[in-house]
């Protein structure tokens, strides 16, 4: 069963672990998104994502869904965090499971890839050395699509 939720609540990786796989399949992975120490050479201390959650979760269970068609297997959950998180928090978690790892991997990729580019909802980091700033949203290179700014 495809699985995705946005919200507050800090995620468990097991627990997203634990929504996919099946006797079927040869492979389950797990992809975290974790908040980290620096950014384009500025110590952080964290951040905030803000969301319109409503829509967040359609988007979410959108693109959820097309990765796992994508992928051929329902086997797919994916949690994505809002509000507070300081460093080494998890803010998104994919996991995904099928009969072959090279689906397991795409359909990975396809879903963070996709938040990046998709999803409403923005993040602002919080600096060491000043005041928090919004940050702008990239589509990384070599994935094949134009790029630009986009949150």
């Amino acid at each position: 069963m495809v699985y995705s939720a946005v919200g507050p609540q800090a995620i468990d990786p097991s627990e997203v672990l634990a929504r996919v796989g099946s006797s079927e399949d040869g492979a389950s992975i797990l992809f975290l998104g974790v908040v980290r120490s620096h950014a384009d050479g500025r110590d952080v201390t964290g951040m905030r994502y803000d969301s319109y959650v409503e829509m967040a979760e359609s988007v979410l269970a959108e693109i959820a869904k097309e990765a796992a068609e994508r992928a051929g297997t329902d086997r797919l959950a994916v949690v994505h965090r809002v509000g507070d998180l300081e460093v080494g928090e998890v803010s998104v978690a994919i996991a995904v499971s099928s009969p072959h790892r090279a689906e397991s991997f795409d359909a990975s990729r396809y879903v963070i890839e996709e938040i990046k580019k998709r999803l409403p909802v923005w993040k602002k980091e919080r600096y060491v050395d000043g005041p928090s700033e919004w940050v702008a949203g990239t589509v990384p290179p070599g994935t094949g699509a134009p790029t630009v700014e986009h949150r």
